[in-house]
């Protein structure tokens, strides 16, 4: 791979992992759309893996609080914040590891793949981001997240497995759903997609070390360098425009994007 195609796939990738428009679904894109081959199974994780350095380093002191939960969550014990916080990521992250595992295995996600699923996830789950982001009400702050509502937004983070859909866009709706503020919502998304990335990292480490080289190895780190940097001038960038705005500029591009799609995609 082309060290153009590269950083284009890292910077990709870092910008759209964390806003609600679906880092999978332009990363599919890209070659369909170009004469560009595809960046292979290693390149994705390598991404995967300098979106997931900003993310930490963004939130690391929820992440430090989480990790120091971690010990009683494992025992079933929530009698400290850190550790309701640490049994909450643990609960939210089961339904997509389950369901994830399944469509790797089953073959399932490949089939997936198209402009077509892309055009109507971009376009469908965009407007539900709108209805819930206008209708849900901003009563919840995240210290108000329990079980039940990690439970609820891992089910709703299972529908980002579809290429298209976004996987902070989806938690986010429901998030909104829920009746969680902009700014919160949005934290409690990104903090779930830690433990989520790390889950798929795990999954596809076989398959990459299989076919692991040195130049792949020096592709990925540049990869997951230019990644990392993206990543994290998106993600400060979106949590400092909640403040003063709605996602609606992002349903726009969602709704924009999505048309388009189809309208190749039918034509």
């Amino acid at each position: 791979m082309g060290l153009f195609q590269l950083i284009l796939v890292a910077i990709i990738q870092g910008i759209t992992e964390f806003l609600p428009i679906s880092s999978s679904g332009h990363l599919i894109l890209l070659p369909h759309l170009t004469n560009m081959d595809d960046q292979g199974l290693a390149i994705d994780v390598a991404v995967h893996v300098g979106t997931l350095g900003a993310v930490i380093l963004y939130f690391w002191t929820d992440v430090k609080q989480a990790i120091a939960g971690l010990p009683r969550a494992v025992t079933g014990r929530t009698d400290t914040p850190q550790a309701r916080l640490a049994l909450g990521l643990i609960v939210a992250t089961i339904p997509t590891v389950i369901v994830g595992a399944i469509l790797f295995k089953t073959g399932l996600s490949q089939s997936l793949r198209s402009i077509t699923v892309i055009g109507w996830t971009m376009l469908g789950f965009g407007l539900l981001l709108y209805w819930m982001d206008q209708k849900g009400p901003q009563s919840k702050k995240a210290d108000n997240w329990g079980l039940r509502d990690a439970f609820i937004m891992g089910l709703w983070q299972v529908l980002a497995l579809i290429p298209g859909t976004s996987r902070s866009g989806i938690t986010i709706t429901g998030a909104r759903q829920l009746g969680y503020t902009r700014e919160d919502g949005a934290r409690i998304a990104m903090l779930m997609s830690i433990p989520t990335i790390l889950a798929s990292g795990v999954l596809l480490s076989a398959e990459v070390i299989r076919e692991a080289d040195a130049q792949l190895a020096i592709d990925g780190a540049i990869a997951a360098v230019f990644a990392f940097f993206s990543a994290l001038l998106a993600l400060t960038m979106m949590m400092r425009l909640l403040r003063s705005i709605s996602f609606t500029p992002y349903v726009i591009y969602r709704v924009i994007l999505g048309v388009a799609l189809l309208v190749i995609a039918y034509s």
